[in-house]
This record gives structure tokens, C-alpha cells and sequence, in this order.
């Protein structure tokens, strides 16, 4: 007899499902309706790369609006779905049209942080379709043209003067440098703009080179979002040697470029506090057991972000951008998951905030602790129950494993009654459990081979079992 195969489990409970699907009928997530119809306006509802900002700023530009003239114009900005971050959308009047173009004339979009939508050969992107009036469409936006620009080789850049480097996590659409102190040496307000990117030992930096004419200076340094109404604290500096800053909303920080962890591929950062003693990661997908069969994966590591302590999990070089698409599961190896934490391509890191009965993608440059939190509901208190098995199977050893709401014995082959109890002259095998009603299938096994279904139990009251050879039966 086979041993159990939890994925065969699903398969065959999702049997009745899929038989009446064909493969034209499969809708994924990422394609159900978003937003509301309204009359007489056309619904664009856009589907974003993975790593698109939930702070950026997306435009629709095309022949019928000016093109990139429509760049800042509220009218042609999308809005993001409020229950999903990759579905923006937008409402077209064609009476806002200009000069008699329609969305077949050809549109594209915009994101002001990361550049034109690009194909999957970067090459420009062009769409013609168009919904009728009242009705939607849904686009697929491949890539943003920042994907495919390379940091510059540091061995390749020759520097004007010192240089600052700045790990950029403020969300501004643009950033400027100002300086004030033994003079304005870049210029009057707001300063000057970047003058590259660049990536050394795996972090990306923006750079700006200050000028051999101006070394030696003491100066007071204002980075901003170029003149637009936001400035960080003045940061003060002395231009007799390179500088390494992290910049995030509200403040300036040193950055050490030496704590810099190097990583094994993409990563997917926790936040942990769910209050487990242990945490796990499990991918399923294209590839199932991706880094481990249940329950995955052990913490790579730790590493402090813009002040918050996280745990890492580094995904492997080997499985990123390989067009495999992963379920992730946190768990604690014990009975308590978090399901589908995130499914993506394994095409960027993810960070993402875990408490004992959620988890919530953030944001690494915006996030606040405890700022995400929303209350969690008062679990009701679990009740103590008592499962007494009167064992005739003549196996060496018996396991009992279960599945359904949760894995309340923990993974295959589940776990070994220890404990016994003897009532009017029978001797039992007896498991403590708690639950507040779970649904739990009990799979008896010698965890050997053999096995068979018990029956399906629910945690609410005490339950007295006979298990035979190759049966179960309630006593």
C-alpha cells in the first residue's frame, strides 16, 4: 500500500471540481472583475508586473490624450484595486478624447517610478484594443522599462570629486540633492538630480558626484523630491571622503555598506510576529516541495531594514526568473499555516508582515511596526478533548496522523499515542487535543506502509475507537 500523498489528497477532492472545467474556462485571480461598470464610460482594468509600488503613480497615454502630455493629469491616472495590488483601473470618457482618436488609434502606459510599459523583449508596447462603451477590458502590462536598466559597473564609472551613495527608500517620484553651508555648491534650489545608479556587492545605489572643485567643503545636505513640497532633515557632511546613506521618508541615516547581506537569489522578508516558536516557508506550484517537502524551508537568516528586525528566506539563484510560479505557505512546522501568503513568479523579493492569523505584503521603505495592524479577533478558547483508540490492528506501532482544518498531529506519519488509560478492564491508546469544532479526517498507519482511512471526526467531544486491521469503527 502506497504512502499517503497529501497533493494526491487534493487532486482527488478537487476531482469533481475540474471535470466539468476545460482549460478555456480557468480564470485566474489576477483576472476577475474589480471595479464597478459605469454607464457610458469604458473600464480599463490593468493587470501590473509583480513589484509594481502600491505607491506609484500609473497614466494611460495614447494619441487620444497628448501622449505624455497626460503624464501628471489626474484624469488619465489609474487606480489601484482596493483588494488586490496587481489590478489597477481606469474610467474612460471618450468625450475627453482629443481630436477624434479612440483607443484603437493605440495606447500604452506610464509609471512614473519605473518608466513605459516594455514587452518581454523590451521592446515599446502598443495597445489597440478597446471595450465598448459601459463595458471592460482587462490589459496585461508585461514589464516596466526600469526592469531592464542595469545598474552601472562600479569598476566602469569614473567619479567628478567624492561621490554620495544613497540607498533610496523615500517613495519620492524624483529625488534632488541640495546643499548649504561653505556655499551652495550645487545650485540653487532644489539642487541637482542624480547623476547615475549603480549596483555594488548586490545593493542598488543612486549617486551623486559633488565635484573636485568642491572638496573640503562643510555642508548641509537637503535631498528632497525635487522641489515638489517634501525635504528629509538636513544631513551634515564634509567632502574629504565617498558617503553611504539610506534615505527613508522621514529621515537621513548612515548606511554601512559592509552589514549588507549577501543573498542567494530573491528572498521573501517576515516580519514575525505571529508567536510561534518556529517558522517555516513551503512553496507549491509548478513545482511542488520547491526547497523542501512539508514544511519547508528553515529562516536563512535575519536582517535589519530601515530599523525592523526580519527574517529572510533566500529562494535560490537557481529558481529565479525560471517562469515557475509558487503558492507560499508560512507555517510553524506544527499545525498553525498561513495559506497562499503570496503567489508570484519568483521574479523579486517579498516582504511581508506575519501575525498568528495573517499575513500582509508591505512595503519595506514605508512600513511602520504595529502601523498595519488591524485588530485581530478574540479567538474563542479551545476546548481539551480526549480521543481513546482501543488498538487491535497487531501492528508493531500505530500513528495517527490527521487532516482538514489543520494538521493537528503535525506532518506524515503524525504522531504516537503515548499515553494510556484503562476503562472497565480495556486499556486505551489516548490522544489530548484541543479545538474549538474542527473538522479533522484521522489516517491510521504503522508508519511503515500501511495504512488506512479512519473516519472524519469533528473537535467537539470526547471520541472512543476501535482500530482493526484495516477498519475503524466508533465505540
Amino acid at each position: 500500500m502506497k504512502k499517503l500523498n497529501i497533493f494526491g489528497l487534493l487532486v482527488l477532492m478537487l476531482l469533481p471540481l475540474l471535470a466539468g472545467c476545460t482549460k478555456d474556462e480557468i480564470i485566474f485571480d489576477s483576472e476577475l472583475p474589480r471595479f464597478e461598470l459605469r454607464p457610458g464610460y469604458q473600464l480599463l482594468e490593468v493587470i501590473v508586473p509583480q513589484g509594481t509600488m502600491t505607491t506609484d503613480k500609473i497614466y494611460i497615454i495614447g494619441e487620444f490624450n497628448g501622449g505624455m502630455e497626460a503624464v501628471g493629469n489626474p484624469l488619465w491616472q489609474l487606480e489601484k484595486a482596493s483588494d488586490t495590488d496587481v489590478k489597477w483601473g481606469i474610467y474612460l470618457n471618450p468625450a475627453d478624447f482629443k481630436d477624434g482618436k479612440t483607443l484603437k488609434d493605440g495606447y500604452t502606459f506610464y509609471s512614473v517610478e519605473q518608466g513605459e510599459e516594455r514587452s518581454l523583449e523590451n521592446t515599446p508596447v502598443m495597445h489597440t484594443e478597446a471595450p465598448k462603451i459601459g463595458e471592460r477590458l482587462n490589459v496585461l502590462v508585461y514589464r516596466w522599462a526600469d526592469y531592464f536598466n542595469k545598474p552601472a559597473n562600479p569598476d566602469e564609472i569614473v567619479h567628478d570629486g567624492y561621490a554620495i551613495y544613497v540607498v533610496d527608500n523615500t517613495g519620492y517620484d524624483e529625488l534632488a540633492m541640495y546643499a548649504w553651508g561653505d556655499a551652495e555648491a550645487f545650485g540653487g534650489w532644489p539642487g541637482i538630480k542624480p547623476t547615475g545608479k549603480v549596483e555594488i556587492d548586490g545593493v542598488t545605489y543612486k549617486y551623486f558626484d559633488t565635484g573636485a572643485a568642491n572638496e573640503g567643503l562643510n555642508l548641509n545636505l537637503i535631498f528632497n523630491n525635487n522641489g515638489d513640497g517634501k525635504q528629509l532633515p538636513d544631513y551634515n557632511v564634509t567632502l574629504n571622503q565617498d558617503f553611504y546613506l539610506e534615505l527613508t521618508p522621514d529621515a537621513v541615516n548612515e548606511f554601512d555598506p559592509s552589514a549588507v547581506v549577501s543573498h542567494d537569489g530573491y528572498a521573501i522578508f517576515v516580519v514575525n510576529n505571529s508567536g510561534w516558536d518556529e517558522l517555516y516557508l513551503y512553496m507549491w506550484g509548478t513545482v511542488n516541495d520547491l526547497n523542501g517537502g512539508w514544511p519547508g524551508m528553515s529562516p536563512t537568516g535575519t536582517q535589519v531594514i530601515n530599523g525592523v528586525t526580519y527574517t529572510y528566506f533566500d529562494l535560490g539563484a537557481a529558481n529565479c526568473d525560471a517562469g515557475l510560479e509558487e503558492h507560499v505557505i508560512l507555517n510553524n512546522g506544527n499545525g498553525k499555516q498561513i495559506d497562499d501568503v503570496v503567489v508570484f513568479g519568483l521574479d523579486r523579493d517579498v516582504y511581508v508582515e506575519l501575525s498568528s492569523n495573517r499575513a500582509v505584503e508591505i512595503d519595506p521603505a514605508t512600513y511602520v511596526p504595529g502601523g498595519n495592524d488591524d485588530p485581530e479577533p478574540e479567538p474563542d478558547p479551545a476546548e481539551e478533548y480526549k480521543i481513546y483508540i482501543e488498538d487491535n490492528t497487531g501492528w508493531p506501532s500505530l500513528y495517527v496522523y490527521a487532516w482538514g482544518d489543520k494538521e493537528i498531529f503535525g506532518g506524515w506519519p503524525g504522531v504516537q499515542p503515548e499515553a494510556t488509560e484503562t476503562i472497565d478492564g480495556v486499556t486505551y491508546k489516548v490522544l489530548t487535543v484541543e479545538g474549538n469544532g474542527e473538522t479533522e479526517n484521522l489516517i491510521f498507519n504503522d508508519n511503515n506502509g500501511t495504512q488506512y482511512d479512519a473516519m472524519t471526526i469533528t473537535i467537539d467531544k470526547d471520541y472512543t475507537i476501535v482500530a482493526n486491521p484495516d477498519n475503524a469503527t466508533l465505540k
